[in-house]
This record gives structure tokens, C-alpha cells and sequence, in this order.
């Protein structure tokens, strides 16, 4: 399969935005992101739209949302898709498929979400639709609950790992001081992660505390994918390496539930198919929903065996100064979480990186990156390893 290339990005600063709904959000980053690329609305041969919704808006046909935000493209081909957490990658995934398959040379791809209007409580009870209602929908907390539970999981099988928790959180926000787009840009020290107190209470019972979770956010991200006999004439071409989804079983009850097979095997098919080590990579953006969630993925990668995961970020190994720096962006814990925005913003904060375009982020000499991406508890994960070619 040929893979296409990312020639452009927008991505809005998440948070609580002004913007009043999804078009105003799209609006934001669409006209941005063709402008970045160098191409007119008349080029795009389709348009790809990630957003979660279930209830955080009343409007959906949320394809047709970018035809009202830029009415230039209101002609244009567009499809919603929807999975989980991994909404946006859905969408980015679809783009390329159209590409590859031959149907459109250049793809517009968006996601986003508008979250702060709605309550916390029902935002909880809507993000529980991404679990298996029929046995996991009265978990207390909601989705911050089910992870409270895998966590606790994890505890009993390994040992209390709550430092080494508070060491991504205090990771993650260190890095996000530095990203401009970042929900929360405040430093948070290892000792006040690891300390409840009223302002970091447990959340649903523990052992999560609210520092291991992430932001409810707004916000929204663009992309624009080019066919590879385009790529060559782009003022940037952050070539597709690599790209591949594995899902694993929704119900918790089937499945190892500290294991994230399906994002083990995600990585494993995305490795192979760009001949490259996890190693070789000089970067990844990963789904940080919760730190558990960063702390399982560094064993479902491959950064250290099953149980031992903690080792890694007690070595410093994915700091900014470390061996694989994950989430300089300050990932979903410090950048944010607006659930169809969050795949195509980590791939646009990668693709800035491996342009040399992230400003006080920037990393040295980042040539190979890696972006992971899952939907519900490691449902639907999504692996993208990106070069930079031009």
C-alpha cells in the first residue's frame, strides 16, 4: 500500500474555548490548515470529520459541519466517523484509505470537540458509552472509575506503582509548559501528584487521584493528507511509514484487562511494516488518558516487560532528555482531551516535530516518530509511525 503524506496542520489551543459549538471549532482550524498546506478548498477531494458527540451536542451530521464552517467546501465529499477516544485517527485513516484506494489525491481531515458545556456528570455518563454499558455502565466515577479499577488491578499483581504514576502526571505537565495549545500549562511536582490532599483528592474510590487523569476539554485539530506523486511538490511532506488499527474486545470481563494486547499487537504490525525497532524512533505522542493508561502502553510498546513498566519513567527514559521522549507535547494529561480532536492532534504534534515546527517543543534531530492512539480501554487501537521526507 502506498501511504500518503501530511503537507499541513492547524490545531486550536484546547481548553474552554469561546467558540460556542462544533462549526465555530472547525471553522477555527480548517482555513488554517489548507493554508498551511498551500492548497485552495477547490483541491480537497474529500473531507473527513472526527467527532465523538453521543451527547455533548445536539447537532450531529457533523460532515456536514465543514460545508457550513467554509463554504467553499461545501461540495465537497464528506463522511463522519466515530470510534471512541480513537475518533480522530478514525477519521485520518479513513482519509488515507481514500487515497490510497485511489478515489482522491488530497484529503482534509478534522476533528473535534466541544465538551465544557456540558456537566460533569453527564460528560462522565456519555464517555461511559465508549465502555460495555451492559457490564461496566454503573462502574462509580464512570470511565474514571473503570481505570481506578484496572489500576487497582495492576497494583494487586505488581505492587503499588502510585509514585511512578505521579511521575508521568508530573512528566506530562513539565512538557506541556512548553506547548503553546496546552489546556493546562502549570508544573505540577512529583510530591503533589503523589500527595492526596483536597485539591488532588482519589477519584471513584482510588487509587487514581485527580492528577492522573485527564482534562475535559474543547478544541479542535486539522490535517491535510496528499497523495504520494503530490508529496514531492509540498512545501512539507511528513510521510506515512507506517499505519495500522487492531482492536481487541469491549467487555473488560473477556480479556486481560492490564494487558493491552490489542495495542501490544498494534505496535508489533506498525514496527514490522516500517522495518524499524521501537528504538529507532526519536519520538512518540501516546493516549495518556490516565497514567495507568501511559504506564501500560510502555510495556504494550515494548520499553519494558509486563509489570515493570514503572522502571521506565524511573529512569527518565521518555523525558525530554531521555532515551524516547513520549508526549513532549505534554500528551492528553497536560494538552488536553477533546475526544474526536485528540488522533489528529497527536499526529499533528508529531508531524511539527518531525518538520522542525514546534517552536519551544522542538527536539533535536527527530527524523522517525511514533503515534499511538486507542478508543475505549485499548478497544480500538491505532499505530502510525511517521518519517519526516521533506
Amino acid at each position: 500500500m502506498q501511504h500518503p503524506s501530511i503537507a499541513g496542520w492547524a490545531h486550536s489551543k484546547f481548553g474552554r474555548a469561546d467558540e460556542s459549538g462544533l462549526e465555530q471549532l472547525i471553522a477555527a482550524v480548517v482555513p488554517d490548515a489548507l493554508l498551511h498546506a498551500g492548497v485552495d478548498a477547490h483541491d480537497i477531494d474529500g473531507v473527513f470529520v472526527g467527532v465523538y458527540n453521543n451527547g455533548f451536542s445536539p447537532q450531529a451530521f457533523e460532515a456536514s459541519l465543514v460545508g457550513m464552517a467554509v463554504p467553499e467546501l461545501a461540495n465537497v465529499p464528506a463522511v463522519h466517523c466515530e470510534n471512541a477516544c480513537a475518533t480522530g485517527s478514525a477519521a485520518l485513516y479513513a482519509a488515507a484509505d481514500f487515497i490510497a484506494a485511489g478515489r482522491g489525491k488530497i484529503a482534509l481531515v478534522t476533528g473535534a470537540e466541544k465538551m465544557s458545556s456540558t456537566s460533569t456528570q453527564a460528560a462522565g455518563d456519555i464517555m461511559l458509552s465508549a465502555c460495555y454499558r451492559t457490564e461496566e455502565g454503573d462502574v462509580d466515577g464512570g470511565f474514571a472509575g473503570i481505570f481506578c479499577q484496572i489500576a487497582a488491578r495492576y497494583f494487586q499483581e505488581h505492587g503499588d506503582h502510585s509514585e511512578e504514576l505521579a511521575m508521568i502526571s508530573s512528566k506530562n505537565h513539565k512538557h506541556g509548559l512548553l506547548n503553546p495549545y496546552a489546556h493546562m500549562q502549570k508544573e505540577l511536582s512529583t510530591e503533589y501528584c503523589n500527595t492526596v490532599t483536597e485539591k488532588n483528592p482519589l477519584v471513584a474510590g482510588g487509587p487514581l487521584r485527580r492528577t492522573d487523569c485527564s482534562l475535559i476539554s474543547d478544541g479542535a485539530a486539522a490535517l491535510v493528507l496528499v497523495h504520494p506523486d503530490l508529496a514531492s511538490s509540498m512545501q512539507r511532506s511528513i510521510l506515512f511509514r507506517a499505519r495500522n488499527q487492531v482492536n481487541d474486545v469491549l467487555a473488560l470481563s473477556k480479556r486481560d484487562p492490564i494487558e493491552f494486547a490489542g495495542a501490544r499487537n498494534a505496535w508489533d504490525k506498525s514496527l514490522t511494516e516500517a522495518s524499524v525497532e521501537l528504538n529507532d524512533l526519536d519520538m512518540i505522542e501516546t493516549h495518556d488518558c490516565f497514567t495507568i493508561a501511559e504506564l501500560l502502553e510502555y510495556e504494550a510498546m515494548g520499553l519494558a516487560e509486563r509489570g515493570k513498566g514503572g522502571d521506565v519513567i524511573r529512569e527518565g527514559l521518555t523525558t525530554r532528555e531521555g532515551r524516547l521522549p513520549v508526549n513532549p507535547s505534554g500528551g492528553l494529561k497536560s494538552r488536553g482531551h477533546p475526544l474526536g480532536a485528540t488522533g489528529v492532534s497527536q499526529h499533528v504534534m508529531a508531524a511539527m516535530q518531525l518538520a522542525g515546527e514546534a517552536g519551544d517543543m522542538q527536539l533535536p534531530d527527530v527524523n522517525l516518530a511514533g503515534v499511538f492512539n486507542m478508543g475505549g480501554v485499548a478497544v480500538a487501537n491505532y499505530v502510525s509511525i511517521l518519517e519526516r521526507t521533506r
